[in-house]
């Protein structure tokens, strides 16, 4: 087995990961949680809150994972969120074309589907399954859809992503913070993609949980305030020019914006907390890196953008984060859609002197003549410049109808006058991070195999495999382990038990099978540390402490012990001194 065979196998058999719908056959693109994995994959969640909502303050919200469809007209999604789709004329079966050739030619994602008809047909190319031919590349929808209410219901999709919610409800957002750049707002929760052919495990899901933040500054103004918290951080960035040589260059964030790599301080920012967020909870620094957009994959509406990349063993560079500038994009097609201004006022510091050119619709003569139109008209009016208002008749387009409206009723001149402020549509920042690729690079880069040399009695060499988790992540802490399944010792057991929980610790308690092979379970699910329980506990009140890592083990009292382990866990206290060696 590779290592990825190796981490799915331990994840099924010690309950962080099922196959959904087992007992039924199972299907591809979606998986269970099971105990220690939902509690692993929460953890990883609750430091991304702390992180988001407590320390930068963008609080958190809920919206629906059905939309309308009128949302989705406006992200793009509806008419442009699609992938290739090529269809096997024998046994029928539907695959990625770019999935087909993307060994056997360059950049594969961004050809289109002539192109990839060509590639296939030069490369030979068949089906994967029977070998039989290939149909003509097409673009499949990948959004669920869904019908609101019976009957002829209203359309609607299963998002598939947490960001539009936030878009739509920037007016409320907006009100809540008071109009003060910048404001942000959090979404955790789950998303839906119906993916052609998912293969790749936890790494492609049809239903995954993101975790979103949309932060909305002043577009001319893109600086951060505490940009020096993460202005010396070293990262290392794959960008736009690094590709074209292979070079990944190790800057810091700071020199990264001096020569100019990284767009601005706000974005760079985002990148230093998304670096400082990965390796808190697990991910190593060595295979981790970021990843510039280059200037043919960067989404029309953003000025930089870059993906967090983690280094796997089965599936190489994978992302896991993107990090975007989207610009004003996504406010401006909602506004067009809704037909509502998603904007907000900025009060100057002091007011300021302006010559502004003035249009003056008389509105009670346009009433009569356009009724419910006259202010769609009137805007039109003010819209447009002095030359193609100076006409007896003016010709002005309202939703692709185009009235006339006499010049005489319209009047306009050039005005000086005080401005206090002005109206802008933000920017967004949006940092995206994909929580079950980072829960599962997580436990790949947690897992590794420990050789202990050969004993005396075995011709071969011993080992023991280990999840070296984070303690912060871990989803067991500490387990409560009695050496032996006598009374005396469950009795105090318990007790420590109890006493762990009250402190707010996860604790497990196990007492099936020799001591020895409940260390080894331990290690394996990644508990940072054991306590056990003899003889000595009974007749001395102490208990030995046992170190997952190192094996090292301390005896201590057990008063104080609860301080003693989470100490342990969350202040960095040494283990050495939590008791006396063994």
């Amino acid at each position: 087995m590779d290592k990825y065979d190796q981490v799915i196998e331990l994840a099924k058999r010690r309950g962080f990961l099922w196959n959904s719908f087992e007992l039924y056959g199972g299907t591809a693109g979606f998986y269970d949680y099971g105990p220690l994995g939902s509690t692993l994959k929460r953890r990883i969640e609750q430091i991304w809150r702390e992180l988001y909502v407590v320390h930068e303050g963008y609080m958190e919200i809920e919206t629906p994972t059905v939309g309308i469809e009128d949302i989705f007209l406006a992200s793009g999604h509806v008419g442009g969120f699609s992938d290739p789709l090529c269809e096997c004329k024998e046994c029928k079966g539907a695959f990625r074309a770019d999935h087909l050739i993307d060994k056997l030619v360059p950049s594969a994602e961004t050809m289109g589907n002539a192109e990839l008809d060509a590639a296939i047909k030069e490369h030979g190319v068949s089906c994967p399954e029977c070998e039989g031919e290939l149909g003509e590349a097409y673009e499949f929808n990948l959004m669920f859809k869904t019908q609101i209410g019976p009957g002829n219901g209203r359309q609607g999709y299963m998002r598939p992503e947490t960001a539009q919610g936030m878009f739509v409800d920037f007016l409320r957002l907006a009100r809540f913070y008071r109009e003060k750049l910048p404001f942000g707002a959090t979404q955790i929760g789950k998303s839906y993609r119906n993916e052609i052919s998912p293969r790749q495990g936890v790494i492609r899901l049809r239903e995954f949980t993101q975790a979103e933040a949309e932060i909305f500054i002043d577009p001319n103004d893109k600086k951060h305030p505490n940009i020096e918290r993460f202005a010396n951080t070293m990262i290392n960035l794959y960008s736009d020019a690094g590709q074209d040589t292979g070079i990944v260059e190790k800057l810091s964030l700071a020199d990264a914006l001096d020569k100019g790599i990284i767009a601005h301080e706000f974005l760079a920012y985002q990148i230093g907390l998304t670096n400082h967020f990965l390796q808190r909870v697990g991910i190593a620094g060595n295979k981790l890196r970021f990843r510039q957009h280059r200037k043919d994959e960067m989404a029309h509406y953003a000025i930089d953008c870059w993906d967090a990349e983690v280094d796997t063993d089965r599936f190489g560079w994978i992302e896991i984060v993107g990090i975007a500038d989207r610009t004003d994009y996504d406010l401006n097609a909602h506004s067009t859609v809704s037909k509502t201004e998603l904007s907000i006022y900025r009060e100057y510091a002091e007011p300021k002197m302006a010559t502004q050119f003035i249009v003056k619709p008389n509105m009670g003569q346009l009433g009569p003549l356009f009724k419910g139109k006259a202010k769609a008209v009137a805007d039109a009016l003010k819209a447009m410049t002095q030359e193609e208002l100076e006409k007896d008749e003016i010709k002005v387009m309202v939703n692709e109808e185009e009235y006339t409206v006499p010049g005489d009723i319209v009047t306009f001149a050039e005005e000086t006058t005080k401005i206090s402020g002005e109206t802008i549509v933000p920017h967004v920042i949006e940092p995206s991070y994909g929580i079950d690729r980072i829960f599962y690079s997580v436990i790949e880069h947690a897992f590794l195999e420990e050789k202990l040399g050969k004993s005396e009695d075995d011709e071969e060499e011993d080992a023991r495999i280990i999840m070296k988790l984070q303690n912060e992540v871990a989803p067991v802490q500490v387990a409560i382990l009695p050496l032996l399944s006598r009374e005396e010792l469950i009795q105090h057991a318990r007790s420590i038990e109890n006493r762990l929980r009250t402190k707010g610790l996860l604790v497990s308690y196990d007492d099936s099978g020799t001591i020895g092979r409940r260390y080894r379970r331990n290690d394996e699910i990644g508990t940072p540390y054991s306590v056990t329980i003899d003889y000595d506990t009974v007749d001395e009140n102490t208990v030995t402490i046992r170190e997952r890592d190192s094996m090292k083990q301390v005896r201590a009292p057990i008063s104080g012990l609860q301080e003693v382990l989470y100490d342990l866990m969350y202040n960095d206290k040494e283990f050495e001194s939590a008791g006396e060696a063994l």
